[in-house]
């Protein structure tokens, strides 16, 4: 190969590099993926859940489709979109982690709007298939029931954060309660364990969440027809 065809080959292999980059290259970009990570989803429900208008909600889908991130499964007059496969989610928590060990500014803000977090004891992967493994933990699942259809942590049981304080008496006192959510950086699990803490319960958050305990390989369950 001769140099100009090295350089042209260079040129259009970090080319294509670029079209991921780029589709990774945007706040609400990322948090779509984030939310497909849990679970498919229509282009009306990400727009509800990022707060975004259904329009640009899609052109910021068909970035992601662009750069085969997404793909989309139409259901008569319905569009839904989910991550292309695993490994977009490990992009993504790459690009999580190495932010997370290179700007300092995630800390503080981290500590700017979830001032308890430090009070609320958590739990590791470890622990958590420790505790599973010897029967003696109720794990709650407290995202919407939609993300725990799709995919939960295997044993685990639904009940959202919203409606978590009006079904208190379906959680046993006398056991220790592991919450969880979408990944480290939710707040439902945080909330969920402050709420349960302050009613008699013995409760810790586990801080990841059910896409992390997936890619590593731990037991999941899906609802039948949930995704």
């Amino acid at each position: 190969m001769d140099s100009e065809s090295r350089r042209a080959f260079k040129d259009q292999l970090f080319g294509q590099f670029e079209r991921v980059g780029h589709a990774l290259g945007s706040a609400r970009r990322l948090e779509i993926l984030d939310l497909l990570a849990q679970g498919e989803r229509s282009v009306e429900s990400l727009a509800h859940e990022t707060g975004m208008s259904v329009s640009n909600t899609s052109r910021h889908l068909q970035i992601l489709r662009d750069a085969r991130l997404v793909d989309v499964r139409r259901e008569k007059l319905y569009i839904f979109y989910r991550i292309a496969d695993d490994r977009v989610f490990l992009a993504c928590q790459a690009l999580r982690k190495l932010a997370e060990a290179r700007l300092t500014e995630i800390g503080g803000i981290v500590a700017a709007f979830l001032r308890d977090r430090d009070s609320l004891e958590r739990v590791d992967a470890a622990g958590l298939m420790d505790r599973l493994k010897a029967g003696n933990v109720v794990v709650l699942d407290v995202r919407p029931a939609i993300e725990y259809h799709a995919g939960h942590i295997a044993g685990a049981r639904s009940i959202p954060l919203a409606e978590l304080e009006v079904r208190l008496r379906e959680i046993p006192k006398g056991r220790e309660v592991i919450a969880y959510c979408r990944g480290p950086f939710c707040v439902f699990a945080d909330e969920a364990v402050a709420l349960l803490n302050g009613r008699g319960y013995r409760a810790r958050r586990f801080e990841l969440g059910f896409p992390d305990w997936q890619a590593l390989g731990l037991p999941v369950e899906k609802v039948a027809g949930g995704g």
